[in-house]
């Protein structure tokens, strides 16, 4: 698919992506119709802070290269999800620190809202407070706001071994060999990814050409 040059936080994957341009632009928007899910449950969201959100709905819904961590799941929602993604350290570190003085009334964000609008609300008996009081650490944050859909390393970016959520596509996408390193590590039996059923043909999933 082709994304539109409009939606700048989903441009790493716009030569090679799994979504749409339509898709691309409601990732963008403040709350979208994909998801009906709104950032600003607690007020106005930092910039800095959103487009680390934005960025990790792009990673989500367009890159190629998360195979490896792709499971079926038996929820009324989703029928599939990733899990323990390994995300580069810096970038963790970076959405931790723009989001810090943000607000928000829960520490995992992939369940337990108050839908009765029709877009999630904080549920009875929360409060808002910033997102540090909830997320003490940058684990914290990138491990628990979507049920370990990530998984905080200490590998730096450029390392082979983590992948980021954004990167200059210019100089190609270092999520590549991310992906052929851990899906020849899980074909091989040499490696457990997350709790729970894995598809095994997880490195079929991968581009094709990637694992030649």
């Amino acid at each position: 698919a082709h994304l539109a040059a409009g939606d700048p936080q989903c441009v790493p994957w716009k030569k090679n992506a799994c979504c749409s341009a339509r898709v691309s632009h409601e990732l963008h928007r403040d709350k979208s119709s994909l998801y009906n899910f709104s950032w600003e449950h607690c007020g106005r969201m930092e910039p800095a802070c959103k487009r680390h959100f934005i960025q990790n709905n792009c990673l989500y819904e367009c890159s190629p290269n998360l195979g490896p961590w792709f499971q079926e799941v038996n929820q009324k929602w989703r029928k599939e999800r990733f899990l323990n993604v390994p995300l580069c350290k810096e970038d963790c570190l970076d959405w931790w620190e723009d989001c810090r003085t943000s607000y928000t009334c829960k520490s995992s964000w992939h369940k337990g809202w108050n839908w009765s609008s029709g877009s999630n609300q904080c549920p009875t008996g929360t409060t808002c407070d910033t997102f540090e009081s909830f997320f003490p650490t940058p684990a914290a944050l990138c491990e628990g706001i979507w049920n370990h859909d990530y998984k905080f390393t200490n590998y730096s970016r450029g390392s082979g071994r983590c992948i980021q959520m954004w990167f200059d596509a210019a100089e190609g996408n270092p999520n590549e060999e991310v992906a052929r390193f851990y899906a020849l590590a899980l074909s091989a039996g040499t490696m457990s990814l997350g709790t729970g059923p894995l598809l095994l043909s997880a490195a079929l999933m991968l581009p094709l050409g990637l694992l030649d």
